[in-house]
């Protein structure tokens, strides 16, 4: 049965992963992969959010977080699409927005998990 919840969470986030990144991309332009800086951080923020908020204060059940994390953030973040596109910059010559997109997804990323530790423990 968890292998069904997972399967619905990554059916809704690949379909949220795939609104946001290309809606931005759209707003802010092909020069960087703004799209899935933007999955990577918001998805960091949303796991270190949720994590510690469903298990420590809400004791939400093991089948909806694994749906929840496993399968929603599983398919909305995107870091195999991150690595593709970081060295799609490097073949292609673009070695600083190569280096900006690692440095953005690493910093950015950390940066908004911490946040979300953060905020968790607030509403905790």
């Amino acid at each position: 049965m968890e292998l069904i919840y997972i399967g619905i969470g990554g059916f809704f986030g690949a379909i949220a992963r795939f609104l946001a990144a290309s809606s931005l991309q759209k707003l802010l332009g092909p020069s960087f992969p703004y799209g899935t800086l933007f999955v990577n951080v918001f998805g960091s923020f949303f796991l270190c959010l949720f994590l510690p908020l469903s298990i420590e204060t809400y004791n939400i059940s093991p089948e909806l977080r694994a749906a929840i994390t496993v399968g929603f953030c599983g398919a909305f973040t995107t870091f195999s699409t991150f690595s593709y596109e970081t060295l799609s910059l490097f073949q292609d010559g673009y070695h600083l927005m190569a280096f900006l997109n690692i440095g953005g997804n690493f910093l950015l990323c950390l940066t908004s998990g911490w946040l979300g530790f953060v905020v968790s423990r607030i509403l905790s």
